[in-house]
């Protein structure tokens, strides 16, 4: 390739970059009434900036190759900084390792940028592989954390085995989002990879949402969200975990259940997202659901509707692992609106927005799951006869 036609190309590529980004999305009005997709993902492999996938010196890259790949961007982490939509997401390479970047936007929807480098987080073991899907807690002591799994292959492994693995928390914080303190992992007893820091003290003691499961993949005996009191968030171990948030047999919470991001606090009580994991012919299912607990006391569940809030639709069913919504990240701004950031199929990001009231008014006030076919049916009879007036 000549130089000129390099220049060509490499600006061809730059403006496709730039209208990528600069795209509008449009509000897709959900007759549920309860949220609103967009028509666009708002993050994907494409949004990268084109300078952590090429090199763009024409001596060393003639042919203007793509020198590194970004497979997916997905399970972002999100938070309000100082008047910014902020979400630190989940960037997998081709060579399948994962790491965080932070993207911004002007208004929590539109125009995604990603800062200029990934977070370099302090690398302070080196057992350690993968790292993903990171929670931001903005906490009453004044620090910003982020936990995120720690993933490293298991010492134990007979030989030959090269997919077993360990999870485990991993712990940082900051005030600004560019310079990160690393904090020792946490101690648990079983293997953890969601694990979500409540942004209050609770009994003068730092407060963790977790979910310990007996394998990386498997729960097993692991009874779904639990609780957690932490004495010294700088040496956190958990000694005592109380189970809120159960599995339950025949639900979309069958397999696996899981604390999505940090809940946000209303008059009537902590909202909750969380992912739901059930098997089926087409193998693991992920959706979203949402549950409430009490003000006072948020290890208290005081509602939970019945079934999914959110499952995968469109093209969110494909991708590298199909069938999947997750999320990890969601922001209230100072008009009690919601964004809700969510992954679909490991694969690319896109935000539903709602509102504190309509999400509480949702959790409030929808039916139970009856955790049988006749309860189901019953729920549906209170509803008709409840509207037999108005038909």
């Amino acid at each position: 390739m000549e130089k000129a036609s390099f220049e060509k190309e490499l600006n061809r590529k730059n403006e496709k970059h730039e209208e990528r980004i600069l795209r509008k999305n449009k509000c897709l009005k959900q007759s549920c009434g309860i949220y609103n997709r967009y028509k666009y993902p708002i993050i994907t492999a494409e949004h990268t900036p084109l300078y952590w996938r090429y090199d763009l010196n024409f001596e060393t890259n003639p042919h203007l190759l793509q020198r590194l790949g970004i497979n997916a961007t997905f399970n972002a982490g999100a938070i309000l900084h100082e008047g910014r939509y902020l979400l630190i997401v989940r960037v997998e390479g081709w060579d399948r390792k994962s790491f965080f970047a932070v993207a911004e936007s002007p208004d929590g929807i539109n125009h995604w940028r990603f800062w200029n480098s990934p977070l370099a987080l302090p690398d302070t073991s080196p057992e350690e592989t993968n790292v993903y899907d990171m929670r931001l807690t903005k906490h009453e002591d004044g620090w910003i954390y982020g936990i995120f799994c720690s993933e490293r292959k298991d010492p134990d492994a007979l030989p030959g085995d090269l997919s077993s693995a360990i999870a485990k928390a991993g712990i940082v914080r900051t005030h600004n989002l560019i310079d990160w303190q690393r904090l020792p992992d946490l101690k648990t007893k079983s293997q953890q990879r969601n694990v979500v820091l409540h942004p209050e003290f609770v009994d003068g003691k730092y407060a963790l949402y977790t979910r310990p499961q007996d394998g990386f993949i498997d729960a097993g005996s692991g009874g779904g969200i639990g609780w957690a009191l932490i004495d010294d968030i700088e040496n956190a171990e958990v000694k005592e975990e109380l189970i809120i948030e159960s599995r339950i047999y025949h639900t979309i919470k069958e397999s696996k259940n899981g604390q999505g991001p940090p809940p946000l606090k209303t008059k009537q009580g902590w909202l909750h997202l969380a992912h739901g994991v059930r098997g089926c012919a087409a193998g693991l299912r992920y959706v979203l659901y949402m549950f409430m607990t009490d003000l006072q006391q948020p290890w208290k569940v005081i509602a939970v509707p019945g079934g999914y809030l959110m499952a995968p639709e469109g093209e969110e069913r494909t991708g590298d692992v199909s069938n999947v919504l997750f999320s990890n990240g969601w922001i209230r701004n100072e008009l009690d609106e919601v964004f809700i950031y969510y992954a679909s199929s490991d694969t690319r990001m896109h935000v539903a927005t709602s509102t504190i009231e309509k999400l509480t008014d949702y959790c409030m006030n929808t039916p139970q799951d009856g955790y049988r076919s006749a309860g189901t049916v019953q729920n549906i009879i209170r509803l008709i006869e409840n509207n037999k007036p108005l038909i």
